[in-house]
């Protein structure tokens, strides 16, 4: 089985230093490709290294809401010039979020639309972060439909199933994390069940949210991203086998990257 993570924070102190042994665990647990995402500039510029390292690592640039704030001028226009790199295959993290207090949410709307705008302009998909903020993303999706389709994805979804249907139905592709795994969370797991089969993804989000049955056990890491994925076939009826297969090709067609 070939397992893709589409969203991993390999720049945290906690993974980078044993990057080579994080990367190896990945390989030896069928994870074949990664993409490391960045959150201000400075991340942004290591996941474009640690892709340079590694042939199964691409990178996502981009200021995370929460660090729109503290974010330099123009640190937007530094991340714009890693953009065009070959193996940086999408946009931000970018979005919404309402449970931090972090930056004022008219910034991040903000920066949000400058991502959009990026996205379009380079055709490289979004990486979109929600929390606390479904009927702004709400919005912010019922306002991009007079501009044209959006290409990205809803990261580390939690929301109901009417937003995932108004994601897809502008474009998006909805990723799972851990979460997905949490005995709690079976309305999620409901919500998994009707996406369309060919805009599913799976995620780590790692250092966070390590899947059950690891979630007490280590710190979350790419390789973890098959329990999230066994969990998703599980769900939907199909074996892992062939929920990586689905969720890998997916994730190569969004992100442009051909099999090795």
């Amino acid at each position: 089985m070939e397992w893709f993570d589409t969203h991993a924070h390999l720049f945290d102190e906690g993974i980078l230093p044993q990057i080579e042994d994080v990367l190896g665990r990945a390989e030896e647990a069928g994870v074949s490709t990664i993409v490391a995402i960045g959150t201000t500039l400075e991340d942004s510029r290591i996941c474009v290294e640690l892709a340079e390292r590694f042939p199964q690592v691409y990178a996502s640039v981009g200021i995370h809401p929460n660090h729109s704030a503290e974010a330099n001028d123009g640190d937007l226009d530094k991340v714009e010039k890693l953009i065009p790199h070959p193996k940086v295959v999408a946009i931000g993290e970018t979005g919404l979020d309402r449970y931090w207090d972090f930056a004022p949410i008219e910034l991040q709307k903000q920066y949000l639309s400058w991502h959009v705008e990026k996205s379009r302009e380079y055709r490289k998909p979004l990486v979109i972060h929600m929390r606390d903020c479904e009927d702004d993303i709400v919005q912010w999706l019922e306002n991009s439909k007079a501009d044209g389709p959006l290409s990205g994805i809803l990261h580390s979804y939690t929301g109901n199933a009417q937003l995932a249907e108004l994601g897809v139905a502008c474009g998006m592709h909805i990723s799972f994390a851990g979460m997905l795994t949490f005995k709690r969370n079976q309305e999620l797991r409901d919500v998994a069940k009707t996406v369309p089969t060919d805009r599913l993804l799976v995620e780590t989000d790692c250092p966070y949210l390590s899947p059950e049955p690891c979630r007490k056990q280590r710190p979350n890491e790419p390789a973890l991203v098959i329990h999230t994925g066994t969990c998703l076939a599980s769900e939907r009826g199909v074996g892992a086998a062939e929920m990586a297969r689905i969720t890998t090709a997916n994730a190569r067609k969004l992100f442009g990257i051909a099999e090795s």
